[in-house]
């Protein structure tokens, strides 16, 4: 890193996840950053194993004990490059593939979130979410949503994630549709699809 100066550099540092020691898991990605000097950035494996299982009707997981999303988004948002598959664990190696009826949501929630986002090709071009992965990339990209943004975690139980980034998009995912008033009037839907839903200010 010192010697080359790149513009972006990610770094793959991927150990096993082990369920409830979310914890151990992105302080060690936190380490392995700060080690090599803080400017690299790294996959971020916590928050892929997080979603994997949160979708399953867990989405509480998706806030850790200090109210921040619960991968090393929380900790170094502008370290950590966030993924819903890459070519090891989803495409024809599958070794960890997202779960495959809910990919949008998570794309829905990496796509709003702080990080450096990912889209992988085969979801892009081979799966037909070229179109629903765009909306999403646009609605960031209009909002000015960042690396660094700051996520508000409006819900987050077992059938209902909801967060508010930067006070100018609100996101939900799951299936629950009683959203006890966390849209407020001078919010309008900018997309939506199967248990995912993002609002952008009026």
């Amino acid at each position: 890193m010192d010697r080359t100066s790149p513009d972006f550099a990610v770094g793959e540092k991927w150990e096993d996840f082990i369920d409830g020691q979310e914890e151990l898991h992105r302080a060690a990605l936190k380490d392995w950053v700060e080690a090599a000097g803080g400017t690299v950035t790294a996959f971020d494996f916590t928050t892929k194993g997080v979603l994997n299982d949160a979708v399953q009707g867990k989405l509480w997981r998706l806030k850790d004990s200090n109210g921040k999303p619960p991968g090393m988004i929380g900790l170094l948002p502008q370290n950590a490059v966030t993924f819903i598959d890459n070519h090891d664990t989803g495409s024809t190696q599958n070794i960890w593939p997202f779960p495959s009826d809910k990919i949008m949501q998570g794309y829905a929630y990496i796509l709003t979130h702080p990080s450096i986002p990912s889209i992988f090709y085969d979801h892009f071009f081979d799966l037909g979410l070229k179109d629903e992965i765009s909306k999403l990339v646009e609605i960031r990209n209009r909002n000015g949503i960042q690396s660094t943004s700051t996520v508000t975690i409006l819900a987050s139980e077992s059938e209902l994630y909801m967060a508010s980034i930067d006070d100018k998009i609100i996101m939900k995912i799951g299936p629950k549709m009683d959203l006890e008033n966390f849209v407020p009037p001078n919010y309008q839907l900018a997309t939506s699809g199967n248990n995912y839903a993002v609002w952008e200010k009026k």
